[in-house]
């Protein structure tokens, strides 16, 4: 058999750890896929609880699913693994608790057959609270020059859940770094935006599912540290000065820290995307967590009145 000829056009990455009940409407929809010629590399990264049991389940169901366990080791470590593994030339990734739209990889492998210059290329997406409730859509950037500005003081202009990038291209940079855990996609954006152009599709092609316990929200101090460190050494790559932060960077600064602050915030995206149900919600959500803080206070009275 010649390996090459059976090849499969893409491999997603699909890392999963103690996945829980979101894990089969994340792989689900990626077997509905409207494009079809892909494997889905599912890297069980030590799981304790029942999630191997499910990958076993959906790999003698569908051939194209794929399942690799080992020890704890990590995202990177795991991601990397993935890397290694695909046979594919296009890389998906694809997390356990997202939501991929049917036509998602047939609209990002057409663009990338279309534009050979591009390495990456990712989407809008809807932020979807634990529940599945529509919080706001992100994504606005599309041009490769202004996401590229916009991820070189730390910015969330390229959502790592709703990506296709080249398998050389990643290869060619050295794939994830350990040393960037907390903000090792926003490293390997900066470094593929060097070797290659960055671009967003302007359809909504991922529900990106939001956790008070994700990495945005804990350890919030370790993921600002990273983001210092990988946009510095973005800067001296490029010979620009390491010394001068960019205008507008992320940072610590008023970040959210309780998940009262999330909540808060949560209910106020929410409103002003028109989702009034999901804005009602977490403004007494965060009410209840801390009903004395005024800022949760003028919260709940702007969701009650809708605006």
């Amino acid at each position: 058999m010649n390996t090459e000829v059976n090849k499969p056009a893409a491999s997603v990455i699909l890392p999963v750890y103690n996945a829980g009940k979101y894990l089969d409407e994340a792989i689900e929809s990626i077997l509905a896929q409207t494009f079809t010629d892909f494997e889905l590399l599912l890297l069980n990264d030590g799981s304790t609880d029942g999630s191997l049991k499910r990958l076993e389940y959906f790999a003698a169901r569908d051939s194209r699913c794929k399942v690799h366990t080992s020890a704890n080791r990590g995202l990177v470590g795991t991601l990397n693994e993935g890397v290694r593994l695909a046979q594919g030339d296009i890389l998906f990734r694809m997390d356990q608790d997202d939501i991929s739209h049917p036509e998602r990889f047939e609209k990002q492998m057409r663009y990338l057959a279309e534009h050979p210059e591009c390495v990456l290329v990712g989407s809008r997406v809807l932020l979807i609270d634990p529940d599945g409730m529509p919080i706001m859509e992100m994504g606005d950037r599309m041009a490769h020059d202004e996401i590229d500005e916009g991820l070189s003081w730390g910015g969330a202009f390229v959502f790592h859940p709703a990506i296709a990038m080249r398998k050389s291209a990643v290869q060619q940079i050295g794939g994830y770094r350990a040393e960037y855990e907390y903000a090792d996609d926003l490293d390997l954006f900066l470094r593929l935006a060097e070797v290659g152009k960055l671009t967003n599709l302007p359809d909504v092609l991922v529900r990106y599912r939001q956790h008070t316990s994700s990495m945005s929200y804990a350890g919030r101090d370790r993921q600002f540290k990273s983001i210092l460190a990988a946009t510095a050494d973005a800067r001296r790559r490029r010979n620009l000065d390491v010394n001068t932060v960019p205008e507008g960077m992320w940072s610590a600064k008023g970040a959210v820290s309780t998940i009262s602050d999330v909540h808060r915030k949560w209910a106020w995206w929410a409103l002003a995307s028109g989702n009034l149900a999901t804005a009602r919600k977490y403004a007494w959500k965060a009410f209840l967590k801390n009903p004395f803080n005024l800022e949760n206070i003028k919260t709940c009275a702007c969701v009650l009145r809708g605006h």
